[in-house]
């Protein structure tokens, strides 16, 4: 059971992250994501619509995914080193 179940939460796990919390999380990009592209497509068609929306979205996402659990990870080593 646990090698079927391994591909699920193999890559989770490697993120400090349970399937569920995994799954939320990529959800929460993916919203934002599929909002850009439209944003994107009706830019392409009216180029005096939307001039920043994906720059700003993706922007801000690599800001969430990157930077914050960079921060994350270097705050808990941290804590683990200070117990």
């Amino acid at each position: 059971m646990k090698t079927l179940l391994r591909p699920f939460t193999q890559h989770p796990a490697s993120v400090d992250e349970t399937y569920l919390q995994h799954m939320a999380t990529s959800l929460s990009f993916a919203l934002p994501l599929l909002i850009a592209a439209l944003a994107c497509l009706i830019h392409a068609v009216f180029p005096f619509l939307c001039t920043s929306t994906g720059s700003k979205t993706i922007t801000r996402l690599y800001d969430r995914m990157v930077t914050n659990r960079c921060k994350t990870k270097h705050q808990n080593l941290t804590q683990k080193k200070n117990s």
